[in-house]
């Protein structure tokens, strides 16, 4: 294959090859995993938080069911579904083992840690048998994925009959306007956030446009319908900042 027919992908606004965009990814989160919670904290004022509990009160968890979190880093929706569920398992994995130390770290101080495995591992390629967990989340991470079909077919594969997707992801803002105005803290503010705050402008601004690439609500449900889930529907959280999509496996 010549130099010109190499697949290749985004990273932020890059066209690299495809092969590596998981390194790549790597390196931002090894960099900034012990400054990842605080600045979810400080880029969305607190409201990361409300948003993941949106995602918990439409997710309903239940007593007993088995939890894979995806790109679950340092367990902050792992944390939340067992909080809700008694007697709930949850598998945490990630392609970073910082961000899961950093995890580990909470759970032990929260004392889940006997509730909770820790997995370093590839959306696109779950080391877990097919019909396995009941759900399966991803929270801010599916963008960061090289090929994001691949990734939807696998939890879809791992999970068992009756199972259910739940995405968390930033989106769109339906009104071009507001739109701008995002766009504008998005890239004048962050990046200079992450300087102060992480020591570490690059990744910040690599954040800021992974956004923007990812698609649109009506686009991202369609690839949900197309890994076979059914009954897939999208609600928008701070007026299209982010948005929830939810499918099922029937």
């Amino acid at each position: 294959m010549s130099e010109s027919d190499t697949p290749t992908t985004h990273f932020g606004f890059q066209d690299v090859p495809e092969g590596e965009k998981a390194s790549m990814v790597h390196g931002v989160f090894s960099r900034v995993a012990n400054r990842y919670d605080l600045m979810n904290d400080l880029m969305s004022a607190g409201i990361h938080r409300l948003w993941k509990d949106a995602m918990m009160d439409w997710l309903a968890p239940r007593p007993g069911q088995k939890l894979l979190d995806v790109a679950g880093g340092t367990g902050d929706i792992a944390f939340r579904f067992l909080r809700r569920a008694p007697g709930a398992t949850a598998t945490v994995l990630d392609m970073t083992e910082p961000m899961l130390v950093e995890g580990q770290k909470r759970a032990e101080a929260e004392r889940l840690a006997d509730r909770l495995s820790w997995v370093v591992g590839d959306a696109m390629a779950l080391p877990f048998p097919d019909d396995t967990f009941d759900v399966y989340t991803i929270s801010f991470g599916i963008r960061n994925v090289t090929r994001i079909p691949d990734a939807l077919a696998e939890a879809y594969r791992v999970l068992k009959p009756g199972g259910r997707i739940m995405v968390l992801e930033f989106s769109r803002l339906p009104d071009p306007g507001l739109q701008w105005l995002y766009d504008r803290y998005s890239f004048n503010v962050i990046p200079a956030m992450g300087k102060v705050v992480a020591n570490d402008r690059e990744s910040y601004q690599y954040l800021v446009e992974s956004i923007r690439k990812f698609p649109d609500q009506e686009s991202f449900a369609g690839m949900i319908r197309a890994a076979g889930f059914s009954l897939v529907k999208y609600r928008n959280l701070t007026m299209g900042v982010a948005a929830l999509h939810s499918g099922w496996k029937l």
